[in-house]
């Protein structure tokens, strides 16, 4: 499935004081990256936050994906 991360993630100043989280909720992605390094399957964390599809589980891995792409210059 391929989801672009920008369809579901936003950060504004005035919710969660800027925090990347889910358009249309206050669950910030990093709160759902560490249910998924303790490895809670999808379906779990689903589960806990019924207003999350599998496609915010996706959009999430994505944006942790193009974070760990990010370079320095030098």
């Amino acid at each position: 499935m391929k989801v672009d991360w920008k369809d579901y993630i936003i950060s504004t100043s005035d919710v969660l004081h800027g925090k990347p989280r889910f358009k249309g909720t206050r669950i910030p992605v990093n709160l759902i990256l560490g249910y998924l390094a303790a490895e809670y399957s999808r379906e779990e964390i689903i589960a806990e936050f019924p207003d999350l599809k599998n496609e915010h589980i996706v959009a999430c891995l994505d944006y942790a994906r193009e974070l760990a792409e990010f370079e320095v210059e030098a």
